[in-house]
């Protein structure tokens, strides 16, 4: 059986698309710190602990194992956090991808699937963004998204390693079965806090009502994450096949602001008591992804077109998952 290495495979995206690889005939290696993973949700291949930054470990790991390409996901995430703390993000995402790299090169891998963000294009100037906008990002977060997509560029053109950047809009629901879901500490994204919110009968915070668009609060392209999981898949099979290096966009195409969101998990019988809160600094209006390129590169297209049905598999989700409704409070809703 074909193995990959999937660094990160206990989070969030990183889980779901163990499980798909897994129904597809690859076996899933996860290496992962579960700094923020969950062992838990590691169900469908072996389970390597370790970090980043191990760089001893991960080329010892890759040349046990051989596989035929890396997924990489690992990295920290939070934008708010990378503006408070730029070293820690610089350090774990740009230096421990270095150390990836290097034991790639080592152990004779030449394949990897990046997981890249739209926070490397900032505050677009247009409604829908291609690949071609300019990449300007204001988070240490999207820099150093954006600084890996460079050196993977760079590795490209020497010939030494080939990569697909996949960036990635607002990951939103959960795998149907309930086997694994959306499960971070601290929460930061709106769809769960809103779903906790109606369980714990707690107040949400909306952050901005006051947006250039219809509503007055801010859009967002929400893409379920077993389409972001399928598309990882398709980019591992592209570069196996001898494909070329490049980047695309997932997204759906389409647009749904804060207060879509919360109508439509009202529809779905959740009551959430939302209070309006300034604008955070940088936020933009709308970010939605023109993902044209990637039907044409990957063959790949969002199946979850309807918001209503990303929805209802994250409720479900959390409804099984004891553990994503623990605590309460007021929560702090956005995109």
């Amino acid at each position: 059986m074909k193995r990959i290495f999937v660094t990160g495979g206990a989070g969030y995206i990183g889980s779901h698309t163990c499980k798909l690889l897994a129904h597809s005939g690859y076996e899933p290696v996860c290496y992962d710190n579960l700094s923020t993973g969950h062992e838990d949700f590691v169900k469908w291949g072996p389970f390597e602990r370790g970090d980043l930054l191990d760089c001893d470990k991960l080329k010892k790991v890759l040349k046990s194992y051989a596989p035929v390409a890396v997924i990489h996901f690992a990295a920290c995430s939070y934008v708010g956090e990378s503006v408070t703390k730029p070293f820690k993000y610089y350090k774990n995402n740009v230096g421990g991808t270095l150390c990836l790299l290097e034991a790639m090169r080592e152990s004779g891998q030449s394949r990897i699937v990046f997981s890249s963000s739209c926070a490397i294009y900032g505050i677009p100037e247009t409604d829908s963004i291609t690949e071609s906008c300019p990449q300007m990002p204001i988070s240490p977060y999207g820099q150093t998204k954006l600084i890996i997509e460079r050196i993977l560029s760079d590795l490209a053109a020497r010939g030494e390693i080939r990569s697909m950047a996949l960036r990635y809009f607002n990951a939103a629901g959960a795998d149907p079965e309930c086997e694994i879901g959306e499960r971070h500490d601290p929460e930061t994204h709106l769809i769960p806090l809103a779903i906790r919110s109606a369980a714990d009968q707690a107040p949400l915070k909306i952050f901005g009502t006051d947006f250039p668009t219809p509503d007055g609060t801010a859009i967002r392209d929400y893409i379920h994450v077993e389409d972001l999981a399928r598309a990882h898949l398709l980019a591992v099979e592209h570069l196996v096949n001898d494909g070329v290096s490049d980047f695309v966009n997932l997204g759906t195409g389409q647009g749904t602001s804060v207060k879509e969101i919360l109508f439509a998990l009202n529809d779905l019988g959740l009551n959430i008591n939302d209070v309006p809160a300034p604008r955070r600094a940088g936020d933009p209006a709308r970010l939605v992804a023109d993902a044209s390129k990637a039907r044409k590169t990957l063959g790949w297209r969002a199946e979850y077109q309807d918001i209503r049905n990303i929805l209802s598999t994250a409720v479900n989700w959390h409804k099984r998952d004891s553990r994503s409704s623990e605590d309460s409070g007021i929560r702090e809703g956005h995109g």
